[in-house]
C-alpha cells in the first residue's frame, strides 16, 4: 500500500462517528419495504424495495439524511463537489437515503417530489425514500441530521461521519474516492 494512501486511510478511519458503523466492515443490514429505491425507466419513476446488501459493486458515497432542508444543507458543499467531480458512472454511484419519517409534518410529499425530480435529472444516482426511518434505526444514526459514508466496491465502509463535514473532510472524501477509483496495480 502506498504510504500516502495508508496515512489517508488512517486519518479517514478515525472519522467514524456513527455508533453502529464500523470502518472496514459493511454497514449493518437495513431494508426499506415502503417507498424504497426510485427507478427511472421509460420516462417514468417507480419505487421498489431496497436493502443494504445491494451496496456492493461500485465505490460510492452514501448520504443518509432526514427529510428536512436543514439536514440536506449540512453537506451541500460535498454534494456540489461530487456533482462537479465527474466520477465514472460505471464504477461510482452516489446513494442518497432520505428518511421522510423525519420530515417536518406535512412536508414529506414535497420531499418525495424533490427526490423524484433529482432522480430524473441524475438517473445514474441512487435515491431511496425511507418512509419509516428503518435505515436510521438500523444504523443508529441521530434523528434530524445527515450522515456521510464512503464505501469501497466491496461495500465496506471506508469513511463515516454524522453531521456537517468540514472543508478538510470534504477534501478527504474526494481524495479517498480518487484512490478507491484508481486502477489497482500489483
Amino acid at each position: 500500500m502506498k504510504p500516502v494512501l495508508f496515512a489517508l486511510l488512517t486519518i479517514v478511519s478515525a472519522s467514524a462517528s456513527a455508533s453502529n458503523i464500523v470502518i472496514n466492515q459493511r454497514v449493518p443490514a437495513a431494508g426499506v419495504a415502503v417507498q424504497g429505491e426510485l427507478i427511472w425507466q421509460q420516462q417514468q419513476i417507480s419505487a421498489r424495495p431496497w436493502n443494504s446488501a445491494q451496496l456492493g459493486g461500485k465505490v460510492r458515497v452514501l448520504l443518509h439524511m432526514a427529510g428536512r432542508i436543514s439536514a440536506k444543507d449540512q453537506n451541500a458543499a460535498l454534494i456540489d463537489a461530487l456533482s462537479k467531480a465527474n466520477l465514472p458512472h460505471d464504477r461510482y454511484q452516489t446513494t442518497t437515503i432520505v428518511n421522510t419519517d423525519d420530515a417536518i409534518p406535512g412536508s414529506a410529499v414535497f420531499v418525495r417530489a424533490s427526490l423524484k425530480s433529482a432522480k430524473e435529472a441524475s438517473p445514474w444516482s441512487q435515491f431511496i425514500i425511507d418512509a419509516n426511518g428503518a435505515v436510521r434505526r438500523a444504523w443508529q444514526l441521530k434523528a434530524g441530521g445527515s450522515a456521510v459514508m464512503v464505501l469501497d466496491s466491496e461495500g465496506r465502509v471506508r469513511f463515516a461521519r454524522e453531521g456537517a463535514l468540514t472543508p478538510a473532510e470534504n477534501q478527504q472524501v474526494l481524495a479517498l474516492l480518487k484512490s478507491l477509483l484508481e486502477p489497482q496495480t500489483s
